[in-house]
């Protein structure tokens, strides 16, 4: 063994020792030993412990890998990810105001990934362990709102149901206002008997929805979200914000920032996250990749009442941008992209001339290229406010407006 200070977290929320050596569930200023594989210290004793410490609430914190700032008090949490926005800025020779960070509470999430396979003696569900396939059940965890808790057990009895032994399935587990809706990714190919199985099971586990890959296999009830008073049944498996208190911020944040404008162009808008809530008062071109989104957005938006003019489009905004002469129609545009950015569309926005942007971000390093890119243009950024909707995570959301003068 050998001794080593923590100088600070890297991105993924290990600390980092000089070499680099990385070392999970460490803090910065602590003096730990342990033994080095490779980059990685194992093995690892706290030897001086960081005044940020804490005891981490959940018992499982030790083995599962769904989170990894357990161990840091809140107040450093914050701040931290608060920091990884800075930094990614003033990479590219940004200086910006960071807002308070808005924390979503314990036992909150509604949405989640969960690992399940087969065993000897049964089937295990939960997340995997740090930088390992093994999963690790989790019957007290701290993060799933206690909603979703069941959605364990399902996971359970859907290994036992349609895989083999050395297979492993991934269920994702969404909590809507009619309970559970599961869409299981991995599994046996879906034939008549496993059809009719998953059909029982759904009807144990009180699911509202069941898909099997890309097909439902069973709907029981609508598996209906709300935005803004509409509606809404996505697709199995779609993308939705993680927490209801996270999803809150961030429309109160882009409602704030695009105050006053008429007509709105809503991209990769999903199933209407941002689109209703801004239809309340603007009319709203909402525009998605994705067939299935655009569809559940529709079919509510034709249903809703009191909503401005809603349009759509299916298109692929990472081949086919909207153009400056596109845009020129709008006096507003949220933007809400996957992690990669959306580095051709920013391009056509900075050359749009469009007053008014809230750009809407899960990784700082590709908002810091983009908001590089419209203030080259001319545009001004507002204070970046981060969102943590993934509590204990080294992942970080944000959102900031960009205005023209």
């Amino acid at each position: 063994m050998s001794t080593h200070r923590i100088l600070r977290l890297g991105a993924r929320g290990d600390g980092v020792a000089d070499g680099p050596l990385f070392a999970p569930r460490t803090l910065p200023g602590e003096e730990v030993s342990g033994t080095p594989d490779g980059q990685r210290l194992t093995d690892i004793r706290i030897l001086t412990p960081s005044s940020d410490r804490v005891r981490a609430p959940c018992r499982h914190f030790a083995q599962c890998g769904g989170c990894q700032l357990q161990h840091a008090s809140d107040g450093f949490v914050a701040e931290w990810k608060a920091e990884q926005v800075r930094a990614a800025l003033r990479g590219r020779g940004i200086e910006a105001k960071i807002a308070p960070v808005l924390t979503s509470p314990p036992a909150s999430r509604r949405r989640a990934v969960l690992a399940a396979r087969r065993t000897k003696s049964g089937a295990l569900a939960g997340f995997h362990a740090r930088a390992s396939d093994q999963v690790v059940e989790v019957p007290d965890c701290h993060l799933l709102h206690p909603d979703l808790m069941p959605a364990l057990a399902a996971a359970r009895d859907l290994a036992l149901t349609g895989t083999s032994r050395k297979a492993e399935i991934a269920v994702t587990a969404t909590l809507s206002r009619a309970g559970l809706d599961l869409a299981v990714a991995g599994g046996k190919p879906l034939d008549g008997p496993l059809r009719l199985s998953l059909a029982a099971l759904a009807e144990r586990h009180d699911l509202a929805r069941l898909a099997w890959e890309d097909e439902t296999v069973l709907t029981r009830r609508a598996p209906v979200h709300d935005f803004a008073g509409v509606p809404v049944v996505p697709p199995p498996g779609a993308f939705l914000q993680a927490t209801a208190e996270g999803e809150s911020a961030l429309v109160a944040e882009v409602l704030a920032l695009l105050d006053g404008a008429r007509r709105v162009a809503d991209l990769f808008a999903g199933c209407g996250t941002f689109t209703f809530p801004l239809a309340r008062r603007a009319a709203v071109h909402a525009v998605e990749g994705a067939p299935g989104m655009i569809a559940a957005l529709d079919h509510a938006a034709r249903h809703a009442q009191g909503l401005r003019p809603v349009t759509h489009e299916v298109r692929d905004l990472f081949r086919r941008p909207l153009d400056a002469q596109d845009l020129a129609q709008f006096d507003a545009v949220v933007i809400d992209p996957p992690r990669a950015g959306a580095e051709a569309q920013i391009a056509e926005l900075a050359r749009s001339g469009v007053p008014l942007i809230a750009h809407v971000s899960c990784n700082p390093t590709s908002f810091a290229r983009d908001a590089g890119t419209l203030l080259a243009a001319g545009y001004r950024m507002g204070p970046v406010r981060v969102v943590d909707q993934f509590r204990w995570s080294a992942h970080v959301e944000l959102v900031a407006g960009f205005h023209l003068h």
